[in-house]
């Protein structure tokens, strides 16, 4: 019997690239749009990335129960403060602009010259009894403040990782999902549930 593994995100571009990581695991990995229920926004009010996690994926498991995971990522700027951080989705206002969110963060670096940052995603797993487990990722790198490339979302057009010339954006889903803090998350997730078996 197949095991059921639910995302606590309507996000389809983070449920696409988690799916795409987690594809060898013996789970059917699902977001919440997919069952068909109203799953209301939750109050992600924590001042860390793992509180935030946590209160997702528990907030999910006391309705539907089994596995649940649930990540919050942010962007650390170090010449901001770590700003946007754990504010990173709402930087520019709650209507979690992207477009807006990157011109307020270009805005910000335009005198400094320091532009090293940092992406961290904090991952909570809620097993099926409950319990809670938090893994982390972490990508060096820099901004750039001309956005370059296409694809990803969120910051991806202005975050340089460490060792590439090329923005997320430029790279590609399968170039970003080997090095992106979210995809080291998640390698500890596999190892998580590879030790389990």
């Amino acid at each position: 019997m197949e095991k059921i593994l639910t995302l606590a995100t309507k996000n389809s571009n983070k449920v696409r690239e988690i799916k795409d990581i987690l594809g060898g695991l013996n789970f059917v990995v699902r977001g919440l749009d997919e069952l068909g229920d109203n799953f209301g926004n939750v109050s992600e009010d924590a001042e860390t990335l793992e509180g935030n996690a946590i209160i997702k994926a528990w907030s999910v498991w006391k309705r539907i129960g089994g596995w649940v995971i649930a990540d919050d990522s942010g962007l650390f700027v170090n010449s901001l403060d770590g700003m946007p951080g754990v504010h990173s989705a709402r930087y520019a206002g709650e209507e979690q602009n992207d477009k807006a969110n990157n011109k307020k963060l270009i805005d910000e670096l335009e005198n400094k010259d320091d532009k090293s940052a940092f992406f961290m995603t904090a991952l909570a797993i809620v097993n099926p009894k409950g319990g809670i487990r938090v893994l982390t990722g972490k990508c060096e790198g820099s901004i750039t403040t001309i956005p370059r490339g296409e694809d990803g979302f969120g910051y991806d057009p202005l975050f340089i990782p460490q060792d590439y010339q090329k923005t997320f954006a430029q790279l590609g889903d399968e170039e970003k999902n080997k090095i992106s803090h979210r995809a080291r998350a998640l390698e500890k997730l596999v190892e998580f549930f590879l030790e389990r078996e």
